[in-house]
């Protein structure tokens, strides 16, 4: 009765039954895996909310396969302020992202075709891609100089006949990875190479991490963290929204970006428009506040950041307190950290001993799917309350004792 085409288990894993059975008990759970800002103490005001979706356009129905022009051009100008030049005409709205990434394998793909996508990353576009029939193949981003990289020749390699698009998450989730010139470089000769197309997902791009020096964190800020929405030389798509630009997941609006050479463009707009017509997903009241909560946006994220800040430097600390030897990697946009455990350190039990005995709950590296030689990892977020995250550091502590 059901469609083969999913391949996984629908059983919960030992983590999350260990944290079920948690719960379940009354006993008390910190979530450092929590990536909700809303959960996390960032929720808006109702009443800048309210004023927001209080357009007396909402009243009405104006279905249009790319959206609102005034939702359009708001994000055309969240673009300006990153540097690139996107016409409105070149946006399509949508609900999420992950909608985004489910309408470009329907345009990009038939099934059976392949798209390459980041090792680390995170693992929701392995469902995604399965539920439009299309098949997945890693490409490895290794630890070079304390720097996450594309492996251009691994990259290449991973390229069949059947291969549609390269993903590139920029920043990387989470592995916090931004793509410098020569990882662009890699990724774009590649897709021209085999002419293919480069979905970059940058819902991270405005979440860049501290830097010591402010000169130098100015400088990051405009020269690390580019766009790929001004992208000319290769067919490309660039997705956000709201969910992380505004730290507002329930306003459910994001966007998809078509750049690229002109005449490719207007071929892949067109067929887009087909795609989005059919769902129309973007609701009116979304799109009409898109003004309002894009121009609010970063004073929203300035708190988070400054928590991001905090709880990573409380944690690089921790880690270099420790007698365990446990080691932050490199972190340069994001909310999520990587913490290297020493050697020999089982994750998956570690992380198990966490949740049920500690109360703590950290994700293992090998939920996204971090290089199998570059050793064992917790993955936690640095959205959690700075109380609740420095509290966590004894259970740490034990949990690194014992395993």
């Amino acid at each position: 009765m059901f469609t083969r085409r999913f391949t996984w288990s629908l059983d919960d894993n030992a983590l999350t039954r260990a944290a079920a059975a948690r719960r379940a008990a009354g006993l008390p759970l910190l979530d450092l895996t929590l990536s909700n800002p809303t959960r996390a103490g960032f929720a808006w005001s109702a009443e800048t909310l309210a004023a927001a979706f209080a357009a007396a356009e909402n009243r009405f129905y104006a279905p249009d396969p790319r959206g609102l022009l005034v939702a359009r051009e708001a994000v055309a100008a969240y673009y300006a302020g990153h540097g690139a030049a996107v016409s409105p005409e070149q946006i399509h709205l949508c609900a999420s992202t992950s909608e985004a990434c489910a309408w470009l394998l329907k345009l990009l793909t038939d099934p059976g075709d392949t798209v390459l996508v980041p090792a680390p990353a995170y693992p929701l576009l392995q469902f995604l891609a399965e539920m439009e029939c299309v098949k997945i193949a890693p490409y490895p981003l290794v630890l070079r100089d304390g720097r996450w990289r594309v492996d251009a020749a691994a990259l290449d390699a991973a390229v069949t006949p059947r291969t549609r698009a390269i993903f590139c998450v920029a920043p990387n989730n989470p592995a916090g990875a931004v793509p410098d010139v020569a990882d662009r470089d890699a990724l774009r000769e590649t897709a021209l190479r085999h002419g293919l197309a480069i979905i970059a997902d940058e819902v991270f791009l405005d979440f860049a991490a501290e830097t010591a020096d402010a000169a130098a964190a100015a400088a990051a800020a405009a020269a690390v963290l580019p766009t790929w929405a001004g992208e000319t030389a290769v067919p490309l798509f660039a997705l956000s929204g709201l969910s992380k630009v505004a730290l507002l997941p329930q306003a459910k609006l994001a966007w998809i970006v078509t750049a690229g050479p002109a005449q490719w463009r207007g071929a892949a707009l067109e067929r887009l428009d087909f795609v989005a017509d059919t769902y129309l997903s973007a609701s009116a009241g979304a799109q009409n506040a898109a003004g309002a909560l894009l121009a609010a946006a970063p004073a929203a994220r300035a708190a988070a950041l400054r928590r991001i800040a905090a709880n990573e430097r409380a944690l690089r600390d921790w880690c270099a307190a420790s007698t365990h030897g446990p080691a932050l990697l490199p972190r340069e946009a994001g909310w999520m950290a990587l913490i290297a455990l020493p050697k020999g350190t089982d994750e998956e039990a570690s992380a198990l001993y966490l949740a049920k005995r500690a109360g703590v709950l950290v994700h293992p590296g090998f939920f996204y799917d971090m290089p199998p030689d570059a050793g064992a990892f917790w993955v936690v977020s640095l959205l959690a309350h700075e109380a609740d995250f420095t509290a966590a550091f004894p259970a740490f502590e034990a949990a690194l004792l014992r395993h």
